[in-house]
């Protein structure tokens, strides 16, 4: 067994490997106080044929015994994900997924298993690091090891890895990800008397723990790391690309100005079909390589046009917000109901109020609690114009609820002065990007609508950027096409 060791706010931060789960690519044991966590990492040896992604997926799991628990219900047993699990898979897909190689196609799997929960309140902040050291002792090509600390402030003081009963003390609290050279990830939330320069000053701090926590990580590599599997970048068939060029250049030019998103798509679709009918002519099948390259024309294209003239896809500038339209008390039985529409994404939102009987009890490690205040966010197919099978919430539909619901319940009033039971349902009825800040917007009409006092409104919106070198243009209110082709997607909240 190998094991290095780092102090982290008082207490030490051990990981180690070599005596866990050895017939894994990358096995760690990673412990912090009382908790410890169990991070794996496997990737099969053959690529599967046909695929151009990267097909990851990142399993958190919480064991009842780690916290001396029997489950509860009919089985006794752990069942589906819950809730903070389904987040928290997110959590670290989201610190780790953009820092893999381009090219690298081979399904890859992390499973995060809590073996010991304590009260650091780090078993998720732990998963970024173990899952982050599995990877990099492993063949398995992670470009950067990933650090990662939450960090709040308690009477004017930053504290980083707040225990739990310090973050319920937290003014504000994030959970901040990165590299040695840069933040990858921010997620969390606080009261507005925290200021813009706080939290700014906060993610420098976070980042200087995340500097030395990446030290140890290297630390262990050196000692016990295997050789990484070579990845061939894709390279683009220059032949290829001027054929495309020649035939499509100037119609998807002309195509991605098209501010209606379905027509662009779909005149998009068409151009790429007849490239396909005209260059796949050959005994073999190059489709795919042509949609490769015409998917490559195009990201260029819409990528040049916001960076050389500052223009984007719909027509707007880079700081220009989508046109907004809003109605409320729409639906005659719901106790509150609005309608947000942001270009074309479409938010329904129904508040519902009930009694202390509907509180949600919660069986978690921590311990049970209730919860009286809940988002619940829904994205059907059709909202996109797919036909899909109707099933339960989906990781992302958890995610994004969870999202709007923290930023709406900072707003709420007090248990002792409105003690109701409050429900938030979001539909999307349409969407084409920040359809989870629609939900925000609409979530905070509706509880208005529906007559509670919330201290003000609440607002959000998706920001983007788009990076070549030392240009740099940040978008605000983003499509889903430059989400899609940008550099980030950061979703932020607030009241005035």
């Amino acid at each position: 067994m190998t094991k290095v060791e780092l102090e982290v706010q008082g207490k030490p931060l051990i990981l180690e490997t070599g005596l866990f789960a050895k017939q894994a690519d990358g096995s760690i044991i990673a412990r912090y106080g009382n908790t410890v966590i169990l991070a794996t990492a496997v990737a099969k040896k053959e690529e599967k044929e046909g695929l151009d992604f990267f097909p990851l997926t990142i399993d958190y799991q919480e064991k009842a015994y780690a916290a001396g628990k029997i489950p509860g219900g009919f089985f006794k047993r752990e069942g589906k994900p819950s809730e903070k699990e389904v987040l928290t898979s997110r959590l670290i897909d989201r610190s780790l997924r953009p820092l893999f190689p381009d090219g690298f196609y081979r399904e890859t799997q992390g499973i995060v298993s809590v073996l010991s929960y304590g009260e650091e309140n780090i078993s998720d902040v732990l998963g970024i690091i173990g899952m982050s050291a599995a990877l990099g002792i492993s063949p398995i090509p992670l470009e950067f090891p990933v650090g990662a600390v939450r960090i709040g402030i308690i009477d004017g003081a930053f504290v980083i890895n707040p225990d739990l009963k310090e973050t319920a003390e937290c003014d504000f609290c994030l959970v901040v990800a990165g590299t040695e050279d840069a933040v990858v990830m921010v997620e969390g939330g606080g009261l507005e008397i925290v200021s813009e320069t706080t939290m700014l000053e906060a993610i420098d701090a976070a980042h200087k723990e995340i500097k030395r926590i990446i030290g140890l990580q290297k630390q262990l590599i050196s000692m016990v790391g295997r050789p990484k599997t070579s990845v061939t970048p894709p390279v683009i068939n220059t032949e290829l690309l001027n054929s495309v060029s020649n035939l499509a250049l100037a119609n998807i030019k002309e195509s991605i100005t098209i501010p209606d998103k379905l027509r662009r798509q779909d005149t998009l679709d068409a151009i790429l079909k007849n490239v396909i009918t005209s260059l796949n002519t050959g005994e073999t099948d190059i489709s795919k390589d042509i949609a490769s390259v015409f998917n490559a024309l195009e990201k260029n294209l819409v990528r040049n046009m916001i960076l050389e003239k500052g223009l984007r896809a719909d027509g707007r500038k880079p700081d220009e917000i989508r046109k907004i339209s809003a109605d409320v008390g729409i639906l005659p039985r719901t106790h509150g109901s609005a309608l947000f529409v942001r270009g074309e994404t479409q938010c329904l939102a129904i508040v519902t109020l009930g009694t202390s009987e509907d509180e949600q009890r919660i069986d978690a490690l921590e311990g049970e609690s209730k919860k009286t205040f809940m988002l619940h966010y829904n994205f059907p197919p059709f909202s996109v114009g797919e036909v899909k099978p109707l099933r339960g919430p989906g990781r992302r539909e958890i995610g994004h609820g969870m999202l709007a619901e923290k930023a709406l319940k900072a707003a709420l009033p007090q248990k002792t002065d409105f003690p109701y039971t409050i429900r938030i349902v979001a539909d999307i009825l349409e969407s084409n990007g920040s359809s989870s800040m629609a939900t925000v917007c609409g979530g905070s009409l509706a509880l208005m609508d529906a007559g509670v006092p919330i201290k003000s409104p609440v607002a959000g919106i998706a920001m983007g950027l788009i990076k070549e070198g030392d240009k740099v243009v940040v978008l605000t209110d983003i499509l889903g096409l430059e989400d899609h082709l940008g550099d980030m997607d950061f979703k932020v909240t607030g009241r005035r």
